[in-house]
């Protein structure tokens, strides 16, 4: 399985780990400790250096009830960083963003991959990934970043999920994108319980296997609840988590703690394929 995302083809033969850069001040993991640029470039080249195939870059938070960013204070944000790290590493870039300006002007300075959060579902953003060969990796939520912890519900979320993937898969096809450009992204914790997640990592196989499956589990709130830890020591869970994502057909894991969560990828991939 492969994933053309602009001018590069990620090889998804076997999973590929997705380095998480938050250069935003209130993330709910690593807030504030990447926004100076010289920081978040020096953690992206550790994440690189520790074998990540991919760097998301973030500059708005979608942690549940954070409040939207301006345009032009998102494209401060991410723009600087994108441009760095497409001189000084040879690696994919893919930013995470739901305004298609910010899509936009990304990919013009060098992302070869677009994560929404809102599928591209938002006025404008079908348009702007269409115009451009990069990728796109398209997530499940219910309601929005601001409300969708209020109250999330479903009959069956494994069924519900997989046909809204499929739904926006569809949709982007039909506006030209090609299926070699589209990623896939149940949406843990973004509008679930914690048994929705689990229900959800469970039934990860009933999901469309046409397209790669990316998942975000790392140090994800349903740590909390099943292990009491804070996010700072949520490594062993969003390790056990990723393991179990990968073993169940997971091809990119998006994550914080690069080195460890490869080696934890290696061996469920091995496990997966015995």
């Amino acid at each position: 399985m492969k994933l053309q995302c602009a001018d590069r083809v990620l090889d998804l033969s076997r999973p590929a780990v997705m380095g998480v850069l938050n250069v935003t001040p209130n993330s709910f993991s690593d807030g504030g400790r990447y926004s100076d640029l010289a920081a978040a470039l020096s953690r992206a080249r550790e994440m690189v250096a520790a074998g990540a195939s991919i760097i998301d870059i973030g500059g708005e938070s979608t942690r549940p009830g954070a409040e939207p960013v301006p345009l032009q204070q998102e494209l401060d944000r991410v723009l600087p960083a994108i441009e760095a790290l497409r001189r000084d590493c040879d690696v994919l870039l893919s930013i995470d963003t739901m305004k298609p300006e910010v899509m936009r002007a990304a990919i013009g300075a060098g992302a070869g991959m677009v994560n929404d959060v809102l599928a591209l579902q938002g006025p404008g953003a079908m348009e702007a990934v269409a115009a451009s060969n990069a990728a796109v990796c398209l997530m499940h939520i219910q309601g929005t970043p601001q409300t969708m912890q209020r109250d999330p519900h479903y009959g069956d979320v494994v069924r519900e999920v997989g046909d809204f993937l499929l739904q926006r898969a569809a949709a982007c096809r039909a506006a030209g994108i090609g299926a070699g450009r589209i990623a896939l992204d149940p949406g843990f914790g973004f509008g679930k319980t914690l048994e929705h997640n689990l229900q959800l990592l469970r039934g990860l196989r009933q999901l469309p296997r046409e397209y790669p499956l990316l998942v975000g589990l790392s140090r994800k709130s349903m740590l909390a609840k099943l292990l009491g830890r804070p996010v700072e020591q949520r490594l062993a869970g969003s390790l056990a988590l990723a393991t179990l994502a990968v073993a169940n057909g997971a091809r990119i894991v998006r994550c914080h703690d690069v080195a460890e969560t490869l080696d934890a990828v290696k061996v469920a991939a091995a496990f997966a394929q015995a």
